[in-house]
């Protein structure tokens, strides 16, 4: 055999090697996810948002402007978008005048929530989180799923988002006379509100968080951060456990936030 089919037949076998390989690696980590997953509820049908405005106009008539209400699904489940998408199929509770645990509720259970929103899921299962698994909280304590942009303060923009951590964090809420810029653009800045491994639900350790917004440089003369030589102060700890800026959400007395 010359050259020429010698390599033919070598291409062929590579390509070949390739493609067993592609569909090796694409089948197992292709999956086919149900975007909207409806609660089971045992005998029960679906009925529509109509059957369920008869009862519940006061949340049905606002539900077109909820960010819920704006999923786009395809298959077999677009048909039941609405409320039976997070409630369940409504025959059941519908025949039975309304009866108590014939439907999903939710404000009860966040797993209803993570058929969706599966991240969250795992968020809360970090080392410090908002006291959702243990049913201390729930997801319907910060987020209103029926009007609006799901978040408790008619908004998914940052200040209004902070506005659903003010009604239980009453203690950060202000004003104060020497404010922490950072708080302007929210709690979300610094905190992640579902869970973090950082405490305090923090978004990063000690000092890594600060130095996100306050620019620090290193020169032959120190260590400046804010235009100020920190270089003896970096022994003591980091920002506010140094015990130098611990009031860092706001401060009556100090322009630095110490205290």
């Amino acid at each position: 055999m010359n050259q020429a089919p010698r390599r033919k037949w070598a291409n062929l076998a590579v390509t070949g090697s390739i493609a067993v390989w592609a569909i090796v690696v694409i089948s197992c980590t292709t999956v086919t996810r149900v975007v909207v997953a409806p609660p089971d509820i045992p005998g029960a049908t679906f009925v529509g948002s109509e059957d369920c405005a008869t009862c519940h106009e006061d949340i049905t008539s606002r539900f077109h402007t909820a960010a819920h209400a704006k999923l786009d699904v395809k298959g077999g489940n677009a048909g039941a978008i609405g409320c039976e998408s997070c409630h369940g199929p409504g025959s059941v509770h519908s025949q039975s005048g309304g009866g108590l645990f014939t439907i999903v509720n939710p404000g009860r259970n966040p797993e209803t929530c993570f058929e969706c929103h599966v991240d969250k899921r795992g968020e809360f299962a970090l080392a410090n989180s908002h006291p959702v698994m243990n049913g201390d909280m729930s997801c319907s304590d910060c987020h209103n799923p029926h009007e609006g942009h799901a978040t408790t303060g008619f908004g998914a923009q940052m200040h209004s988002a902070s506005t659903a951590c003010l009604e239980c964090h009453t203690a950060q809420r202000g004003p104060y006379v020497f404010e922490h810029e950072a708080t302007r653009d929210g709690c979300l800045v610094c905190h992640s509100p579902h869970g973090s491994p950082n405490s305090k639900m923090l978004k990063a350790r000690n000092a890594t968080l600060c130095l996100q917004c306050h620019f620090q440089e290193q020169t032959g003369n120190g260590i400046f951060i804010g235009g100020r030589d920190h270089a003896s102060f970096l022994s003591r700890g980091t920002c506010w456990t140094g015990g130098c800026h611990e009031a860092v959400h706001g401060s009556h007395t100090s322009s630095s936030l110490r205290f």
